[in-house]
């Protein structure tokens, strides 16, 4: 069988692939491309989780793509509505005949006496090869096939039903049952509502508080520019409008860490009945955006306890018991099903290993350059969005970035593009300043960032704006050159 080749493969068919397959389609509509997805439909994240009352945590004029507007009257949308949107996108943009699905990428190697990459691929057990000029991984960064799942004292003991929210069965029946989440993040504060009106009881079981806040479903302002100013440019100014939002409330938090606390406690007691414990359950022991901020659509977290349906329980689990949960405290928990919303498994670059000339990239060693790019790894990007605001966001102005660096390229006559520090003593620290857990348990397996611009790992958007559409493509530290006369051929552009 010929191995087909193209110009560039793009790993995932989520948020983060759809958007570089519209960008390459739309800018560079002469190269060729692929986008391989490991499992059977497109999506990615909207399409996995099937948990009772999967959302956004973002507003999705920002978590929506800037050439597409969305046009729902609700900001924070349920994933159906961000799959139809996502699937719409691809439709729209001509991308689905290049999504090749059950596609799941194991290894790719680099020549660079070819300047190709062989990508080695699984197809439902079948063993395919592709090459290609570039490797554009776009496959989030956390495992698909498994969530994070730590075993618990007792665990087999329990007689009830034990899910986790990234294997969510279709058929368990939760009707009238009594159902603990263990869990404090996102996950938790979407599933507990979602599930209390129909459950007999929900308990949300956490052992560390987080900072919740509540957002309204449907963004007001944003609906009435659309309505006067139509649909395109009510949606960029209400994109700008939240933007700036989200910049300002992050930013605030950082720089006033104690008055943040306090705003945000007073926001909760206003939504919580009179009396309640607003400090043992929503009062996290480090700074708010140290880690990620909840939000609740029209706080109805806050509603489900206060009508008596959903309770909060900051404890510890001592162990599983035939009949539900015991605490450390000596608490018992009944329970029918027990959901462990405990997180999920980071994986450095949809776990595809790399290798340069014959040698492995050792993932832990490289340096990002620009967020997008790994040191001594030649014509390989990949997309990791912001922590601090949406993910897509910084989706948009990686994808513009590849476009005008494969444009640049061309009109230069290069094959070959790799980016490495001139220092090669600079300083390092984690990827990612982030004090989430699932974060903190891989940091040893992902990239490093340095201490200084191309280096950085930027968490703001108006940098990148700056960084990656508005400054040029060149840098001295990007090195541009072609097969066969790398060693020989290869510089700076300047």
């Amino acid at each position: 069988m010929a191995v087909e080749h193209f110009d560039v493969l793009i790993v995932g068919a989520g948020i983060s692939g759809i958007g570089a397959g519209r960008y390459l389609k739309t800018e560079l509509p002469d190269k060729t491309f692929a986008i391989l997805e490991a499992r059977g439909a497109s999506g990615g994240t909207w399409d996995l989780f099937r948990y009772p009352g999967t959302r956004s945590d973002s507003d999705l004029h920002t978590f929506g793509y800037a050439f597409k507007p969305w046009l729902d009257e609700e900001a924070i949308a349920s994933a159906p509505r961000i799959l139809a949107y996502l699937r719409e996108t691809a439709t729209e943009n001509g991308l689905d005949p290049h999504i090749r699905y059950h596609h799941r990428v194991t290894s790719a190697a680099f020549d660079s006496a070819t300047a190709l990459w062989t990508v080695e691929v699984d197809r439902v057990g079948e063993p395919v090869t592709f090459t290609a000029r570039w490797l554009f991984c776009a496959g989030g960064y956390y495992r698909y096939d498994e969530g994070f799942a730590p075993r618990f004292a007792g665990q087999d003991r329990f007689r009830g039903t034990i899910v986790h929210p990234q294997h969510w069965p279709e058929d368990l029946d939760y009707q009238g049952k009594r159902v603990v989440v263990i869990g404090s993040g996102a996950t938790a504060v979407t599933i507990v509502p979602a599930m209390a009106g129909t459950a007999a009881h929900v308990t949300m079981l956490q052992r560390t508080p987080t900072y919740i806040l509540s957002m309204p479903t449907k963004d007001a302002l944003g609906n009435a520019l659309k309505k006067y100013l139509g649909p395109q440019r009510g949606y960029a100014w209400t994109r700008r409008k939240n933007i700036t939002m989200q910049r300002t409330i992050w930013r605030f938090c950082q720089r006033h860490p104690e008055r943040a606390r306090r705003v945000i406690r007073w926001l909760n007691a206003r939504a919580l009945p009179e009396g309640y414990p607003v400090d043992e359950h929503f009062r996290p022991p480090y700074n708010p955006w140290d880690q990620r901020l909840c939000l609740v659509p029209d706080g109805d977290l806050f509603a489900a306890i206060r009508a008596g349906t959903a309770e909060m329980v900051t404890d510890r689990i001592e162990t599983f018991t035939e009949d539900g949960i015991r605490l450390a405290s000596g608490r018992e928990l009944p329970a029918d099903v027990i959901v462990t919303a405990t997180g999920i498994n980071v994986q450095a670059l949809a776990g595809v290993t790399l290798t340069v000339d014959g040698v492995p990239v050792s993932i832990p060693d490289t340096v990002a350059y620009k967020g997008m790019m790994l040191s001594g790894v030649p014509n390989f990007a990949f997309i990791v969005g912001y922590t601090n605001s949406s993910w897509t966001l910084k989706v948009g102005l990686l994808c513009e970035h590849f476009c005008l660096l494969l444009a640049h390229m061309d009109k230069h006559g290069y094959e070959i593009c790799r980016p490495d520090p001139a220092d090669p003593a600079m300083p390092t620290r984690p990827f990612l300043d982030f004090g989430a857990g699932y974060i903190r348990r891989v940091i040893d397996q992902l990239p490093r960032q340095g201490d200084r611009l191309p280096w950085l790992t930027s968490m703001h958007y108006h940098t990148d704006v700056k960084l990656l559409r508005a400054d040029r493509v060149t840098d001295p530290e990007l090195h541009f050159g072609h097969a066969e006369r790398t060693a020989s051929a290869t510089h700076g552009a300047r």
